[in-house]
């Protein structure tokens, strides 16, 4: 995989997840994401190969340089490589997950209540086509 391409997988059927993605799409100018949805069956074979559950569902889950990282430590990474002042929270990354997370999982454990849920994935429109993790896109 290139070392400058991550990809972003997310809750396909959260409003929340995909409200963050348009938010990623929207400040990724430079095309330093992928996006996909852990529903997807090409997002599950790419994560099975990194031993993540295919029925996890519990937080954004980035791939970056080869590595697998989960919940705000995925989010303070994706925020570093966003266009504007979002980097400026990479800092927090320094305090223990014990901290970090807990605020996470509470968002997490309430985002069908709070945001909503589709009855399906989200489709991307076909500007957003190329941002969608697919085997054409893959990087290898």
């Amino acid at each position: 995989m290139s070392q400058s391409k991550s990809i972003v997988f997310f809750d396909g059927v959260c409003n929340l997840c995909n409200a963050s993605i348009d938010f990623i799409i929207k400040r990724d100018p430079h095309n330093k994401f992928l996006v996909g949805a852990l529903q997807d069956s090409f997002s599950k074979a790419v994560l099975s190969v990194h031993n993540v559950d295919e029925d996890y569902l519990d937080s954004l889950v980035l791939f970056e340089n080869g590595k697998i990282f989960y919940k705000s430590t995925a989010a303070l990474k994706i925020a570093r490589r966003l266009s504007g002042f979002w980097p400026i929270f990479y800092p927090l990354i320094f305090l223990p997950k014990s901290l970090r997370d807990p605020a996470y999982d509470f968002i997490g454990k309430n985002r069908y209540r709070w945001f909503g849920k589709k009855s399906t994935c989200r489709i991307p429109t076909p500007e957003e086509k190329a941002k969608f993790l697919s085997k054409e896109n893959f990087p290898v």
